[in-house]
């Protein structure tokens, strides 16, 4: 039995999709480690929409790959900041930091994901799962096929995401356990795409972008698997 956990951020924290044997339930968690425990073990894999392996002094291949592989809504893939930017105080900082180093600025809303960049990055150590970083309209552009180009944040966006999700075996239907949970649709509907790309990798199917992964310093390997 293959049991799998697809993992996105939200304002509450962290919600995450759980398929186990064709079943789908979710949770939501002020933490990572929280949310996990919440899924219980044994997990094949996790797949996180997060970035893991944090660039020294360019850009990602991985986030250069997602924009090609999206297209249209190549705009929902930030470019993942070094990390000696990510480390500064303040984002006018930041935004020098990484301007030296890799000659391009950085947004604030990328410099807000700090905080959960590193909670994922510290977090990862301890993992004892495989953890792969997924980014969720890359793996609806190969859900279907081709790059997708309503926003998820739309009635049409969102239904044919949910009807992706549910032709791979992800049904999102029902409270799924998020009853009293202020969780977005766009949240749940990203979360499943993670556990449709984790259960990929569980069953040896998925492709990394790039591929093979590249390593930075911090030796963790970059890629993002679909």
């Amino acid at each position: 039995m293959t049991r799998v956990l697809g993992v996105d951020a939200c304002k509450a924290g962290w919600v995450g999709v759980l398929r186990t044997n064709g079943k789908v339930t979710a949770f939501v968690a002020p933490t990572i480690d929280q949310l996990v425990q919440q899924a219980e073990q044994p997990l094949d894999v996790i797949g996180i929409d997060i970035p893991i392996g944090l660039p020294d002094t360019a850009p990602r291949k991985a986030d250069l790959l997602a924009r090609a592989a999206i297209g249209r809504l190549s705009s929902s893939v930030f470019t993942t900041p070094v990390r000696a930017a990510l480390q500064a105080p303040t984002h006018a900082e930041a935004v020098l930091i990484n301007r030296e180093l890799t000659g391009q600025g950085l947004s604030i809303q990328a410099y807000g994901l700090r905080a959960k960049l590193f909670e994922v990055d510290e977090w990862i150590d301890r993992a004892t799962t495989r953890v792969v970083e997924v980014h969720p309209e890359v793996s609806f552009a190969y859900l279907a096929g081709a790059p997708l180009t309503v926003r998820k944040s739309t009635w049409s966006g969102s239904e044919h995401r949910r009807a992706l999700l549910a032709a791979a075996g992800i049904i999102l239907t029902g409270d799924l356990g998020l009853a009293g949970h202020a969780v977005g649709v766009d949240d749940v509907l990203d979360a499943g795409a993670a556990a449709w790309s984790a259960l990929r990798v569980a069953e040896g199917e998925a492709i990394s972008l790039p591929d093979p992964p590249e390593t930075f310093a911090d030796g963790r390997p970059a890629a993002i698997w679909v």
